[in-house]
C-alpha cells in the first residue's frame, strides 16, 4: 500500500475520513454443526420470490425506495428470505459483488464463534527468564508477551446499551505494573519489551487507505493492543485572541511530538482544524484556526506502533512505582531474533481477557475494526497456526465453504470490511445469517447485533419507528458504501433473515441510511403471510 501524506478538505459535519482532515463545527470452543442443504433454505440462484400479496406491497415500497432520485445512481444487492422456510420474498442483484464495510464482521465474528467458542479467552502475561535476587534486582529483560487481547483498556464489560469507561486509559498497565512491584521487583538489570511476534508484523491489512491510519479506526494490528491502539489529543482554544491553541495528550506525550500552528481566531469566526502525521512518523501536525468560544475538540488518533508504545508505557508506570530500569524499552516483532523456548519464564504478572462473547458483542454493537481483525488472526492461529493474513484469509474462506457459502461469494482481504478490496454477494450474507441461526450460539450471535432504536451503531436508527426493537443488525459505512444486514421480525410474527448492500451512491451517509430503513420499516410492516404462524 502506498502511503504518501496528502492533505483532504472535509465538509463540515463529515466524517473523520483522512490521512489529514478539516475537522468540522458539528456534525469482532463450541464446533460447527454440517450445514448441509442449507442453500434451498436461504433461496437458491435465481429463484424467484413467491406470489404473495404481502411480498407484492414489499416490493413496491422497497423499490420505490430504491428508485428515488439519488439511490437511483447507485448500485443496490438486496436479498429478503423467510427464516423459517428459506423462501425467497425480495431479490435485487443478490448475487452481484458489492464492498461490504463492516457487514464483513458478520462473517468474521462467526467465524470466532464457532472455531473458538463463546468462552475462548486471552491470557497476556509479563514474563522474564532471568532470577529475581533478594534485593529486588531482575536480572535478565522483562517481557509483556501480547496475544491478540484487543480490550487492555478501561473498558466495561459487559457491555450494556452503550460503550463505559473507567479509571485512566491505561489502567490494565497499571495493573501489570503494580504486580510486577508486588512480586518484589525493584530494578531490571535488562530491558522492558513488548513481544507483538505472535502474528507477522502486518499493521494495515491490503485494502487500507492512508486516509485511514491515522484515526482509531485504522489503527494498527498488534498481537499487543493498548487502549485499541489508540490515544487521545484534547484541543481547546488559547486565552486571548492570536494565541495559540492549547493540547492535552496525556501519556502519548512521551511517545508523540505535536508541532502546533493553530491560531486562537475571534468569537462567533469560523473554525478550521487540520491534522496530519506522515506514514511512521513520531511527529502530529496541527494547523488551522479554532475561534475563542469554540467547543474543545477530542481526537482520537491511531497509534501505529503499538508495541513499541506499550513498551515505553510499561517503563513509564514501573518508574514511576520506583523500580530502576538499566537498560532500554523496545518491541520484539516476529521477524526480530526470537526468546529460546526451552528457556524458563518466570511469571511476574498476568491478565485474562473477557469470555469471547463479549468481546463480539462489543466488536458488532460498536463495530470495532481492530477487536474485529484480532478475531480473525486469533481463530486462524487457534486453529490453523496461522501468523499472517494470507493464511489467515485463507482459513477463514475455507471456512465459509464449509458452511454452505458459494465459492467466490465471499472475497475478503481484512477481518473489519475497511479494505476496499472485500466483496460480497447479499446471498452469501443471508446464508451465513442462516448457518449461524442453526448453531447453538446462534442466538448469543443474533443478540451481538446492534438493535434498531435501541443500541450500538443503530441506536438512532429506526427510532418511534414499527422497526424498532425488530431488526437486530450489522450496519456498514465506506466511502460510497453502506450495508445493513441481519435478522427482523415483522408484525405478523414471520422471521426474515435480510442483506441490504448499496455502492456507488453519491449520498451523505445520512441519506443512504434512510433509504435502508425505509426498507426495514416496509419489511416489518408488510410481510408476514396472514394466517400463518413462524
Amino acid at each position: 500500500m502506498a502511503l504518501n501524506r496528502r492533505l483532504h478538505a472535509l465538509p463540515i459535519g463529515c466524517v473523520l475520513f483522512g490521512m489529514v482532515v478539516y475537522v468540522g463545527v458539528a456534525s469482532t470452543s463450541a464446533q460447527s454443526r454440517s450445514s448441509k442443504s442449507v442453500n434451498s433454505r436461504v433461496g437458491a440462484r435465481n429463484v424467484k420470490p413467491v406470489a404473495r400479496p404481502d411480498v407484492e406491497r414489499f416490493r413496491l415500497r422497497a423499490e420505490a425506495a430504491l428508485s428515488a432520485v439519488g439511490p437511483d445512481k447507485g448500485a443496490w444487492g438486496v436479498l429478503v428470505t423467510d427464516a423459517a422456510t428459506g423462501e425467497v420474498l425480495y431479490s435485487r442483484n443478490a448475487d452481484g459483488y458489492f464492498m461490504p464495510a463492516s457487514n464483513a464482521k458478520l462473517f468474521t465474528t462467526a467465524l470466532a464463534l464457532a472455531t473458538l467458542g463463546p468462552d475462548y479467552r486471552v491470557r497476556t502475561t509479563v514474563e522474564s527468564s532471568g532470577t529475581l535476587d533478594a534485593n529486588g534486582v531482575l536480572s535478565g529483560d522483562l517481557v509483556l508477551i501480547g496475544r491478540g487481547d484487543s480490550n487492555l483498556s478501561n473498558r466495561k464489560f459487559p457491555y450494556g446499551k452503550k460503550e463505559e469507561r473507567e479509571g485512566p486509559p491505561e489502567k490494565v498497565f497499571a495493573e501489570f505494573a503494580g504486580a510486577i512491584v508486588a512480586h518484589g521487583v525493584k530494578e531490571v538489570s535488562g530491558d522492558v519489551i513488548v513481544d507483538d511476534s505472535m502474528f507477522q508484523h502486518e499493521q494495515f491489512p491490503s485494502g487500507w487507505l492512508v486516509d485511514d491510519i491515522l484515526w482509531s479506526y485504522g489503527a494498527a494490528i498488534s498481537a499487543i493492543t493498548v487502549n485499541d491502539n489508540t490515544f487521545t489529543l484534547d484541543l481547546r482554544s488559547g486565552v486571548h485572541e492570536g494565541d495559540s491553541a492549547r493540547y492535552e495528550m496525556g501519556l502519548a506525550s512521551d511517545f508523540y511530538t505535536v508541532e502546533n500552528s493553530v491560531l486562537t481566531t475571534a468569537r462567533g469566526t469560523e473554525e478550521k482544524l487540520a491534522v496530519a502525521r506522515d506514514p511512521g512518523s513520531h511527529l502530529v501536525h496541527l494547523s488551522g484556526t479554532m475561534p475563542l468560544d469554540a467547543q474543545p475538540r477530542r481526537l482520537t488518533i491511531a497509534i501505529e506502533d503499538p508495541a513499541e508504545y506499550a513498551a515505553g508505557l510499561l517503563t513509564r508506570l514501573l518508574e514511576a512505582r520506583g523500580v530502576k530500569i538499566d537498560g532500554h524499552s523496545r518491541a520484539r516483532h516476529a521477524a526480530d531474533p526470537a526468546v529460546d523456548p526451552a528457556a524458563p519464564q518466570m511469571i511476574l504478572a498476568e491478565h485474562a481477557s473477557v469470555p469471547l462473547s463479549d468481546e463480539i458483542r462489543l466488536t458488532n454493537k460498536n463495530s470495532e475494526n481492530l477487536h474485529a481483525e484480532l478475531l480473525l488472526l486469533l481463530a486462524a492461529h487457534e486453529k490453523a497456526s496461522a501468523r499472517n493474513y494470507e493464511v489467515a484469509l485463507k482459513f477463514a474462506s475455507d471456512f465459509f465453504k464449509t458452511v454452505g457459502i458459494a465459492d467466490g461469494d465471499v472475497v475478503l482481504s481484512d477481518g473489519s470490511g475497511l479494505s476496499r478490496k472485500d466483496l460480497i454477494t447479499p446471498r452469501a450474507v443471508v446464508q451465513l445469517l442462516h448457518y449461524a441461526a442453526t448453531q447453538p450460539w446462534g442466538e448469543l450471535y443474533r443478540s451481538t447485533l446492534p438493535v434498531a432504536g435501541e443500541d450500538g451503531t443503530l441506536s438512532d436508527r429506526m427510532k418511534n419507528t414499527p422497526a424498532a426493537a425488530r431488526v437486530f443488525a450489522k450496519t456498514g459505512t465506506i466511502g460510497h458504501g453502506n450495508a445493513l444486514s441481519g435478522y427482523a421480525t415483522t408484525f405478523r410474527g414471520e422471521r426474515l433473515l435480510f442483506s441490504i448492500l448499496g455502492n456507488n451512491n453519491n449520498l451523505h451517509a445520512q441519506d443512504a441510511n434512510k433509504v435502508i430503513d425505509a426498507i426495514c420499516v416496509a419489511m416489518v410492516e408488510e410481510l408476514g403471510a396472514v394466517g400463518v404462524k413462524r
